[in-house]
C-alpha cells in the first residue's frame, strides 16, 4: 500500500510535504546531519582533554594557577574562587574561562587542521593513473609516423 494511499478521501497532502521529504532524504544533509553529531562529540572529548589535562599542565608549569579562577570581581563580594563569586551573586570578569575556551579553539583547529590535511593526501592517492590509450590508438599513431617518415624527403 503506498503512502497516498493512506491519507483519507478527500483530504490533499500539502505539497511541501514532499518537497521536504526529498530535501531530508539527500545524501548532503544526511552527512551534515552525521557531520554535527560527531563534532558535539569531538567537542566533549576536547572539553575534556584542555580542562582535565592541558589546564592543570599548564597550570603547574606556571606555579600551580587554576585559570578557572582567574577572574576580576566588578561588582558584589570578593571570592576566592570564581564558584564562590558567582554563588554571592558577583559580577565578574572571567579571564581564566575565556582563556580555556582559547585553548579549546586552538586544539580544535590543529586537530582539523591534521584532519583535513590526512584526508587530502589519501584523496590525492586514490586519484587513478592516467588511462593509457587503447591499443587501436597506439596502431594509429604508429601508422601515421611510418608514413610520415617514409614521405619525408630524404637527406
Amino acid at each position: 500500500m503506498s503512502e497516498r494511499a493512506a491519507i483519507p478521501f478527500g483530504v490533499r497532502r500539502p505539497g511541501w510535504i514532499d518537497e521536504f521529504k526529498a530535501f531530508i532524504m539527500r545524501g548532503n544533509v544526511i552527512d551534515l546531519a552525521v557531520g554535527i553529531i560527531i563534532g558535539v562529540a569531538f567537542t566533549a572529548v576536547v572539553n575534556s582533554l584542555v580542562k582535565d589535562i592541558f589546564t592543570p599542565l599548564i597550570g603547574l608549569l606556571v606555579g600551580g594557577i587554576d585559570f578557572t579562577n582567574i577572574f576580576v570581581t566588578l561588582k558584589g563580594p570578593s571570592e576566592p574562587t570564581l564558584a564562590d563569586a558567582q554563588k554571592a551573586g558577583a559580577v565578574t570578569l572571567n579571564f581564566g574561562v575565556f582563556l580555556n575556551a582559547v585553548i579549546q579553539f586552538l586544539i580544535v583547529s590543529f586537530a582539523v587542521f591534521w584532519l583535513i590535511k590526512a584526508l587530502t593526501r589519501m584523496h590525492v592517492r586514490q586519484e587513478p593513473a592516467a588511462a593509457a590509450p587503447p591499443r587501436s590508438e597506439v596502431l594509429l599513431e604508429e601508422i601515421r609516423d611510418l608514413l610520415a617518415a617514409r614521405t619525408a624527403p630524404g637527406p
